[in-house]
């Protein structure tokens, strides 16, 4: 689909010499809402108090009480990068705060499905727990705590995200997201839930003199556990999370990461050094995910739990095969949900349906998720992919664009529709469901036709926001070096972009799928190097095409120790 690129426009202006900062940047913060330049200070005394959390002082009390009576602890977490960082984050905290029995349970995404589920409960009741604390999931588990509850295992959820009409009769929830809740941020990750209860655990303990005679314990350490599951889980970066993940950031350049994150950024080919949020994003996340897509999330969290860098090297070696197989399995997917689509009954001039909804037979469970958002971002439409799984049914994962908030949709269209959807949950950008088998065709119906009732103000059209052109001054590696670390960039604090025509000097594939280009600024002798990924092969390289308008990142290139100015391209036009 055709993208538009539309400049965006500061309500405010951050004065530039107040700030101590070049002008652009000073732009670049003001299109982003920021304001002053107190907003600027991310420095962890600048963070929301775990006071303001909803429950968070219940549920240290209830953690301090099972510290000193030396209860079974059991962790039941979620199979995505989130659930991995905050089961390793609870795992580790714990115990170096003093608990003598910590263990975790992650559900195995093809048998038992999502949360605290009552088979779950069972098979989680044959280890003994005192206590079941939920990461990441546990807000729609209403029959999995009735089953904790029925055997006697108390239990505590942390969580983030959005409840149903239902909470679980749970001991405790720790939720920014549930209604009682104030908490100024709405928008921490399942990890950053966990590290705000152990936060407030801490305190407690401090209260009841737990620490005399031996060492309090820095939770700053787990940072970088907690950067990486809010970069992976795509969670807005309101200032907060932004704080939370600058401390990350910085522990892990400063090479205080643990082994395993170390291992990751090192099979991904990422110098710690200079390692900023979307090499969290888009590098180690999505090996830690590969585990919970096609295998068992528990490599990932044994991976990032280790203290020994040997065994975590050999953890990061499994985690990059498995994501190597994830990318060939989903490749096969996505060219088949393209032949689907090439498929649908549409004149080349019209648009394609206002949600999508694809299913085959044959696809992989674990990756499903990868394909709904490839689609959506093909298309710019909200899309669904499913899956066979057990027992009849289908495994759908959702994901949506800005405007049309996923799990109020599929809210929706099970109340309008009751029995469609055995269950669903989820956010605003992204979203799972369970269907009965026989229940997908009229599913698909309703749920476009819900999407269609609250498309109607929204831009259905792909739309690149852009910070403006730059001046042929400001293509230069000091420039590039400021915007890469003057972030964390990420969910609605994107990293810069900007536009610009340029004159295509020279053009050649790489890697079979990224374009690499050498681009000059019209009347200028200035020489770019500059790169697309995973551009359309049926259309680049031309050598007919002389000029091109581009959307583009301004970063830096490291290759062989030497740094450059590079483009990366995220959109481009031939013009001439």
């Amino acid at each position: 689909m055709q993208k538009v690129i539309r400049r965006r426009r500061a309500a405010t202006v951050l004065s530039a010499a107040e700030a101590g900062l070049h002008p652009l940047l000073a732009r670049i913060y003001s299109a982003r809402g920021v304001t002053s330049t107190g907003e600027l200070d991310l420095g962890l005394a600048q963070l929301l108090p775990p006071t303001a959390l909803h429950n968070a002082g219940r549920a240290a009390q209830l953690l301090a009480d099972a510290l000193a009576g030396g209860q079974r602890l059991l962790i039941v977490g979620d199979f995505d990068a989130d659930g991995a960082t905050s089961t390793a984050l609870a795992v580790a905290a714990l115990r170096a705060l003093g608990a003598r029995h910590v263990d975790y349970l992650v559900p195995n995404r093809f048998e038992y499905g999502y949360g605290l589920t009552p088979e779950i409960v069972a098979l989680a009741a044959t280890r003994k727990p005192d206590l079941i604390i939920t990461v990441d999931n546990g807000i729609s588990s209403v029959a999995g705590v009735a089953a904790a509850r029925e055997r006697g295992i108390a239990t505590l959820i942390t969580d983030h995200h959005l409840a149903g009409r239902e909470l679980p009769a749970a001991d405790v929830i720790v939720n920014p997201n549930q209604s009682a809740c104030d908490f100024p941020s709405k928008h921490l990750a399942g990890v950053g839930v966990m590290f705000y209860t152990l936060l407030a655990l801490r305190a407690e303990l401090r209260r009841r003199d737990w620490f005399a005679g031996r060492a309090e314990v820095n939770l700053a350490q787990y940072l970088d556990l907690v950067a990486l599951g809010t970069v992976a889980d795509v969670v807005p970066l309101d200032r907060n999370n932004r704080i939370l993940v600058a401390a990350g950031l910085q522990r892990i350049r400063a090479g205080q990461a643990r082994p395993g994150i170390q291992a990751l950024l090192q099979v991904a080919g990422r110098a710690q050094r200079s390692v900023v949020a979307s090499d969290l994003g888009f590098a180690v996340g999505p090996r830690i995910n590969a585990a919970g897509r096609l295998d068992d999330m528990s490599i990932g969290i044994e991976c990032l739990l280790s203290d020994c860098a040997e065994r975590a090297t050999a953890l990061a070696a499994q985690l990059q095969q498995l994501n190597q197989d994830r990318r060939s399995i989903e490749q096969d997917m996505q060219r088949e949900a393209l032949q689907i689509l090439a498929q649908l009954p549409l004149a080349e001039a019209e648009a394609p349906p206002v949600a999508m909804t694809l299913y085959r037979s044959g696809w992989h469970q674990g990756v499903i998720g990868i394909l709904a958002s490839r689609i959506k971002d093909r298309l710019h439409r909200p899309t669904i992919a499913f899956a066979d799984s057990d027992a009849g049914e289908l495994k759908g994962s959702a994901r949506s664009i800005p405007g049309i908030h996923m799990r109020d949709i599929l809210d929706a269209v099970a109340t309008r529709h009751p029995g469609l959807i055995s269950k669903f949950g989820g956010h605003a950008m992204a979203a799972g469901l369970t269907l009965p088998r026989a229940a997908y065709e009229p599913f698909c119906e309703a749920f476009v036709a819900e999407v269609a009732r609250h498309a109607q103000d929204i831009h259905l059209q792909a739309v690149i926001e852009s910070d403006g052109e730059l001046g042929e001054a400001e293509l230069q590696l000091d420039l590039a070096t400021q915007l890469r670390f003057a972030g964390p960039w990420g969910q609605h604090f994107p990293e810069p972009v900007f536009d610009g025509r340029f004159q295509l000097l020279s053009q050649r594939l790489v890697g079979g799928r990224h374009l690499k280009m050498v681009l000059a600024p019209p009347h200028s002798a200035q020489c770019l190097d500059a790169i697309a990924f995973n551009i359309d092969g049926h259309t680049w390289p031309d050598t007919a095409v002389s000029q091109v308008e581009i959307a583009y990142r301004l970063d830096v290139n490291e290759f062989r120790g030497q740094r450059s100015v590079q483009l990366v391209v995220e959109h481009m036009v031939p013009l001439a």
